[in-house]
């Protein structure tokens, strides 16, 4: 990946990949089988699975194993297939549990790294993994995953990448489930059939808020202490969802050849009118206090009316996951005025 498509903040340097372990003795550290993961109960057996690269994998026998990008393992945790580790932001927020970590114990799981380029490939190598997984932002990269190490990476265990980008929100939705099947997990569990029919709720609730509302316009956007980025919605997976529901966004200009954001200086940050905003929620966001401080911030005529509703832009691609986020969104949508 050569851009942050869905964080605009600077990368981190380099991930050193040197140390006593050379990669021979990682390789050789991956045999072996402990304990593993899974759905707990399921009978194993001949796996494949072809991901959003176009990619056949295939195993002698389901991946038990699992190595995940933190929303990627909780995607699939809400199944019932848990991970041995994780890799991407975990840790606690303000004393609350990481929005992209979902209902992981993230304390029980094995961290490779929470920033971004922070890839432990000695620890990867020590959980003796089946099979690493993650989102895309787009194909073919694999996010969290730093490219200058992504051959060393993939030679430990096979690699697996559903899209999240520059599709509708339902395309990822069905291929987690589909990815959580072949691993072991009902679909049929109580659990699973409860949060799909939320799901299904939620999304008749938010069209229904949607046409209610006509005309009022939603802005998504982050932040940090240089820039405010506008996002260009049909990049991102659920923004698109929202607008085939019927929300009408505040369109961004692409600012740069990967096409997530338009990039403005806060002097500029009035240059959209919005009714609500949409307010990153991920750890490398500014804050809302953060963005009080900005001055044509606080001006803004959403901002002052209280007016805005988190953006969960990452949040774990499970019914479970989406379900209260589009509830929510749906409750800011009845509960704004226009502003104009």
């Amino acid at each position: 990946m050569n851009s942050l498509p869905s964080t605009p903040l600077s990368r981190r340097g380099l991930l050193a990949t040197g140390g006593a372990l050379g990669l021979g003795a990682l390789l050789t550290a991956c045999g072996g089988d402990d304990g593993g993961s899974g759905a707990k109960g399921a009978d194993s057996g001949p796996w494949k699975f072809t991901d959003d690269r176009g990619k056949k994998l295939k195993a002698g026998q389901r991946p038990e194993r699992i190595v995940a990008f933190v929303s990627s393992a909780a995607a699939l945790y809400d199944y019932g297939v848990e991970c041995v580790g994780i890799f991407g932001p975990s840790e606690p927020l303000n004393g609350k549990p990481n929005p992209q970590a979902g209902d992981l114990e993230t304390a029980e799981l094995t961290s490779l790294g929470t920033a971004f380029g922070d890839f432990n490939i000695e620890k990867y190598a020590e959980l003796r993994p089946d099979l690493l997984v993650s989102n895309m932002f787009p194909s073919p990269d694999l996010w969290f995953v730093p490219p200058e190490s992504s051959k060393k990476i993939s030679r430990l265990a096979p690699t697996l990448g559903i899209s999240f980008a520059r599709t509708s929100l339902l395309d990822p939705l069905e291929r987690y489930e589909e990815l959580a099947a072949s691993l072991g997990a009902d679909l049929k569990a109580e659990k699973a059939t409860a949060a799909k029919a939320r799901f299904r709720k939620a999304e008749q609730t938010l069209r229904d808020a949607a046409k209610a509302k006509g005309g009022l316009k939603v802005l998504a956007m982050t932040g940090d202490a240089e820039q405010m980025y506008v996002a260009v919605p049909d990049s991102y997976v659920d923004l698109h969802y929202f607008k085939d529901l019927g929300v009408e966004f505040v369109e961004g200009k692409k600012s740069d050849k990967w096409g997530f954001w338009e990039f403005l200086s806060w002097e500029n940050a009035d240059k959209y009118h919005a009714d609500l905003l949409m307010l990153d929620n991920r750890s490398q966001a500014l804050t809302p206090d953060d963005l009080a401080k900005k001055p044509v911030w606080a001006g803004l005529p959403a901002v002052k009316a209280g007016q805005t509703v988190p953006w969960a832009m990452e949040e774990r691609c499970s019914y479970r996951g989406w379900a209260p986020v589009v509830e929510r969104l749906a409750a800011a949508l009845t509960k704004a005025d226009r502003l104009d």
